[in-house]
């Protein structure tokens, strides 16, 4: 087989040798496949009103049977959550078991949904043969309430949220650390160790309890046949179940084994008999102390390994059990550390060689828990929307008004699969185009798993028949930015560069499925006929003055600059895949030219919107904005300064005069274009064209730009982008300019005021609900977008044609030197800087110079445009993940697509 130059490293060492032979020999069969929160969930919300946060709250977490999935602190199941195995704790004083880690609602919390516990996802690997996070759990009862009340208090003002550390109950660190740790014996021999450590200044009582369960597949149809726990000696737990092999679970260390069933507790919660064993019977009996809800006969289908103990100041006990095939050969204490000390130097190994080039400790830090955060959170996601809509044969009928309600028109929609969460607590369900940039960064270290990925959204029980990829289950009808074809292009490409194998079967497959979506969204999201689009929502709501996925209050269209730059993107990277795979097939030239030519006439609409004269490039400002279309036909741009107007930067290629050769038909219809149609020929600096617009022709030097900027627009945008009053922050791109700040976009319409003024972190108002309470925030993934952007224009202007960086600082650096200019900013995030703290950590106080964690690295959602503090979901590392790519030296510079690497 082939190997690109980074093979023999990555491969060679014992995780890539486990990770190429992946799927034959069941590594994957067993993960960190549990979500963190599986209450307040669509999927498990059977209400009238579809008011999910209230149907399954957190109160009834411990005592309701989960329908699609489960959750728990640190989990582990097999690839069809079948048997689940997590963590959980008592301090002798919490009202409950910290059984999962909790969180407020949408309606609770100051800015939406919002985690208020202390986590770390700090190592793992590709197969899950080693993974490792660190949970902080106060000695003091866990204030629920103050964290409720006072984060309820705050609602609608201009205050941060209120945090666990704001509570006082971390004071002096009194904690504990826990650390849990996995690893394999074999692909199903999973030895799981519990670390826990009294941070606090005097002795604290602490119970361990870790579950294994079997989810509820019983409870929903008739005749069922029940998986069992039942003690046996050893003493172990035997864990079977009518298909698949008998399992053991043991502690390695004296535990009181209790059980009970995973059934709902409908006496507490509806005030009906059911189970005498519920789901929260170990529970009660824990932190009531007695042993009265749990099965005296000592089996069921959950149980847990209690152990209670009294940890003096600085002390740390060790706990290790084992979950593993009946006829798994014993193992002793030494045999199970030999194991761990095993894997933890291959992990080390594997590491080593993805950051051989990488000189700065730090950085590999923070690459390697960048990535470990992405392995923590996939996630085996389980929805049948028509089964979910129907109910089930042994359940009460949902409502009437869910079969016409949200997600009705999704009923094909049928997923059983191991998913990429955005964050497993926030956002424990799959986003579209969250995904496709998850996609990218697993690319580095499991090439394999992110193809898998970005086919698995195009399969037919995904993907829409009308061609519509599921955006998330708040609403899979939701419109998501179409940046599949560039994820699976980038994919493709790091795939190839790492294996020396171009895997063309995976990008056929996908282009396929794409062409069915560009479909879609020229038919129904190009309401006349313009190739001027209006996506909705696209992601970017919030930095704009309406809810762009609702009906206008002027009434009329928008044009979204954003949404037409997207599709003009979309039609790039199509044209790349398809002159990829004309390489081996000419047939695709003629795709390739479709795409070619759609693009021109998306790039002549942005200009002159059907002929109106009103364009989305704003003369006067120099800038792109989305325009309102009023019913009386006028058409008002909406002059907010935002990411909105930086996407068209995204939409560019550059092709090589070698495709002349390489593609004669492709290049003999695009020449004719540009020939015949000299109104779309100014749109593009080609080969045959000098002015100034690129590098003169000559060998290796002529290329074609397609963008829907030439440079003098391309220099405008960048002095608004690169100018630090405006977009470019210390710490990357802002959402929204800062200059809004003194000067807001203000619109009055039939009495009411709209406007938008800059916010460098959460917004004070809540137009758009949800989680999507923020204004201008730094965003990782368009950051991303933009560095490869300036990259591939850098292609083509080269290194001699220099703009100034930062606007107004005199200082003037290539496109491919700015791209490392903005780089740079948003690793700075994340490193120590030179006053030896992290940007990232600025709102954690204490926390930021605390010894024992200021080394273990949030991976937040967005980040605060002034500070570079973190916020929004601490652990959506799906997407900021991808400063892994930029950490790296090469960093996103991509392959030419138009020169095929050998197969």
């Amino acid at each position: 087989m082939p190997e690109g130059p980074n093979a023999s490293h990555l491969f060679e060492t014992e995780e890539g040798r486990r990770l190429r032979a992946c799927a034959a020999d069941g590594w994957h069969r067993w993960g960190p496949y549990l979500a963190e929160r599986q209450w307040g969930t669509v999927r498990e919300d059977y209400s009238r009103d579809g008011t999910a946060w209230d149907y399954l709250p957190h109160d009834h977490a411990r005592s309701r049977a989960y329908r699609w999935g489960e959750d728990g602190i640190a989990g582990f199941s097999d690839d069809k959550q079948l048997w689940c195995l997590a963590l959980a704790l008592w301090n002798g004083r919490d009202p409950i078991l910290k059984e999962r880690m909790f969180g407020l609602t949408n309606e609770e919390g100051n800015h939406g949904e919002d985690m208020k516990e202390l986590y770390w996802l700090l190592d793992g690997t590709p197969t899950h043969s080693y993974m490792r996070m660190l949970y902080r759990y106060p000695h003091a009862a866990f204030p629920y309430a103050e964290l409720v009340a006072e984060n309820r208090r705050r609602k609608g003002r201009d205050m941060p949220e209120y945090e666990l550390a704001d509570t006082g109950v971390l004071a002096e660190n009194r904690c504990f650390d826990v650390t849990v740790e996995y690893a394999k014996a074999a692909p199903d021999d999973v030895l799981m160790r519990v670390s826990v450590v009294n941070r606090g200044p005097e002795a604290a009582e602490i119970h361990v309890l870790p579950h294994l369960w079997s989810r509820n597949t019983w409870s929903w149809r008739e005749d069922p046949k029940r998986p069992l726990l039942r003690l046996v000696e050893g003493p172990s737990v035997e864990a079977t179940r009518a298909a698949g092999p008998c399992r053991l679970f043991r502690a390695l260390q004296p535990a009181e084994f209790l059980f009970c069933e995973n059934e709902t507790n409908t006496a507490r919660l509806f005030g009906v008999s059911g189970s005498y064993h519920p789901k929260d019977a170990i529970n009660d009996d824990v932190v009531a102390g007695t042993r009265t809800r749990v099965n005296p006969l000592h089996e069921g289908t959950k149980c847990a390994a209690l152990s209670r103990h009294t940890l003096m100041a600085g002390e740390t006990i060790v706990l290790r059990y084992r979950l593993s095939p009946a006829d798994a050969p014993g193992l002793d204490d030494a045999g199970f550390e030999a194991v761990f000390a095993r894997r933890v130097a291959e992990a080390d190994a594997f590491y080593a060689a993805l950051q051989r080039d990488m000189t700065d400790p730090d950085a590999r830090l923070v690459q390697r828990q960048a990535l470990a955060g992405m392995l923590w959170s996939k996630q085996f996601y389980h929805f049948d929307v028509r089964r979910w809509l129907m109910g089930d044969p042994t359940q009460p009928e949902p409502p009437a008004e869910r079969r016409h309600g949200r997600d009705s028109e999704w009923a094909h929609l049928n997923n059983a699969d191991i998913v990429s969460m955005p964050d497993t607590w926030e956002y424990p369900w799959y986003a579209a185009w969250d995904l496709a940039f998850h996609c990218v960064t697993f690319a580095l270290i499991d090439p394999e798993f992110a193809k898998g990925q970005l086919v698995l959204l195009t399969r037919e029980w995904y993907m829409h028949p009308n061609g519509q990829l599921p955006a998330y289950e708040w609403a899979f009808g939701d419109v998501n930015p179409p940046v599949h074809a560039w994820a699976a292009l980038r994919v493709y490409q790091m795939d190839a560069a790492l294996t020396g194998r171009p895997d063309r079967t995976f990008l056929e497959r996908v282009f396929h499925k794409l062409m069915l979506n560009f479909t879609w969204w020229v038919n129904r999201k190009d309401a006349d006929g313009r190739n001027v689009f209006q996506g909705g929502f696209l992601g970017l709501d919030n930095i704009g003055i309406f809810d762009r996925s609702a009906p206008l209050p002027t009434g009329g269209t928008i044009d979204q600059a954003d949404g037409t730059a997207w599709m003009a993107m979309y039609t790039l990277n199509l044209m790349r895949i398809a002159l990829e795979l004309a390489a081996e097939d000419p047939v695709y030239e003629d795709i390739a030219t479709k795409f070619f030519e759609h693009f021109l006439y998306i790039a002549e609409a942005m200009t002159d919107i059907g002929g109106s004269g009103v364009g989305l490039w704003d003369e006067a400002d120099e800038f792109f904005y989305d325009v309102l279309n009023l019913p009386d036909g006028k058409m008002l741009p909406l002059r907010v300064r935002s990411l909105v107007g930086l996407i068209p930067l995204c939409a560019v290629e550059v092709l090589d005069i070698s495709l002349r050769d390489r593609f004669p038909g492709f290049a003999r219809r695009a020449e004719w274009m540009l020939r015949n149609r000299p109104d779309l020929a100014a749109l593009v600096s080609h080969w045959s064209q000098g002015e100034g617009e690129g590098p003169p022709p000559g060998p290796g030097g002529d290329r074609m730009l397609l963008s829907l900027l030439r440079r003098h627009r391309m220099k405008a945008l960048l002095a608004r982008m690169l100018d630090e009053t405006e977009l470019f922050s210390d710490h990357g791109i802002r959402s929204l300019s800062k200059a809004h700040a003194e000067h807001p976009f203000v619109l009055d319409w039939s009495g009411a005021r709209y406007s938008v003024d800059y916010e460098p972190a959460e917004s004070t108002t809540a137009t758009f609900g949800g989680n999507s309470n923020w204004r201008g925030p730094v965003w990782m993934p368009i950051n991303i977008l933009l560095i490869e952007a300036l990259d591939r224009f850098g292609t083509f202007y080269g290194d001699d044609t220099r703009f100034e960086c930062p606007t107004g600082s005199g200082r003037y650096l290539s496109l491919p030197e700015i791209a490392d200019e903005l780089s740079e900013r948003l690793c700075r995030l994340f490193l120590r800087g030179p006053d030896g703290r992290r940007p990232v950590l600025a709102s954690y106080g204490a926390l930021a110079d605390d010894p024992h964690v200021c080394d273990c690295i949030p991976f937040h959602e967005y980040f605060h445009g002034d500070t570079g503090a973190g916020l929004g979901a601490m652990h959506q590392t799906g997407w900021t993940g991808l400063v892994a790519l930029l950490l790296r030296p090469g960093r996103l510079t991509a392959l030419p697509i138009t020169r095929a690497i050998p197969s």
